[in-house]
């Protein structure tokens, strides 16, 4: 599929989803939205694509929502446009794939909340984030108040969010809102040795390891551990638990498409 504001590739088992509206920063607008939509759809339908990485093109990630674009919502408009935001990001932290996001540039807002709702964050050393929306007289729409408090505590998330503040990325390091700081020149090199390596292990236990700790943290330590026992037998019930052991066993590496379950 083409698009008009995103660029779509795939390496190997790696797909690429660059967010390409450089001349705006990459400023998320009902557009972008909708072709993340469709590109995040076709990224989970296609079986060779193990990891997924989400970038910008130019020098920003994405530098936040389309302020000219959003200016003139009325409240219905404004609330259509939050949950359609809402809705892609909850797409990428359910999706079955791990994702990355390598954040080349300005994080800020909606960039910041799209970085967020990814499995793992690298950044690059010129990389800034923040929740600067009060500077705008609104706070983060898509779901910017949630996870930043769930990511890097409640009194750390009230601090930048009243204040607007704009952080480095060894800052947002150090707060645990990204998982590593690399060179800018490296970061996408950085970002695609680990997606590949995510690819070589068992592609059902790294979906169903995502998936518990994604519902485990909605839960009580009582009711994720149970999820975490139904998924740890659903690696048996695949037959990949089965493969994973004999190549170990046997010293080779696993071959995920040939596994079988016990009965087949």
């Amino acid at each position: 599929m083409n698009y008009e504001t995103l660029i779509v590739e795939r390496e190997g088992d790696v797909g690429l989803v660059k967010i390409n509206r450089p001349d705006r920063l990459n400023a998320l607008n009902f557009r972008i939205l909708e072709e993340l939509t469709s590109a995040l759809k076709d990224v989970s339908q296609e079986d060779a694509i193990k990891v997924v990485i989400i970038t910008g093109e130019g020098k920003a990630f994405v530098a936040g929502a389309d302020i000219a674009e959003m200016r003139d919502m009325d409240s219905l408009e404004a609330r259509t446009f939050s949950r359609q935001g809402q809705r892609v990001l909850d797409r990428i932290e359910s999706m079955e794939k791990p994702v990355i996001a390598a954040i080349n540039g300005f994080a800020l807002g909606g960039g910041c909340e799209l970085a967020m709702a990814c499995d793992i964050r690298l950044a690059s050393d010129q990389a800034t984030l923040g929740q600067p929306e009060v500077n705008l007289g609104v706070i983060p729409g898509f779901a910017g108040t949630q996870r930043l408090a769930r990511l890097i505590g409640e009194a750390r998330a009230k601090e930048l969010i009243f204040t607007g503040e704009i952080i480095d990325a060894q800052t947002a390091c150090s707060y645990g809102l990204v998982n590593k700081v690399v060179p800018a020149d490296g970061l996408l090199d950085e970002a695609m040795t680990l997606a590949r390596k995510i690819a070589t292990k068992g592609p059902l236990a790294v979906s169903f390891a995502k998936a518990v700790i994604h519902r485990g943290l909605q839960v009580d330590q009582g009711s994720g551990t149970a999820l975490e026992t139904d998924a740890f037998a659903l690696c048996f019930a695949s037959g990949q638990a089965r493969e994973g052991m004999t190549a170990f066993l046997e010293k080779r590496k696993p071959e995920w498409g040939k596994s079988k379950t016990r009965d087949s």
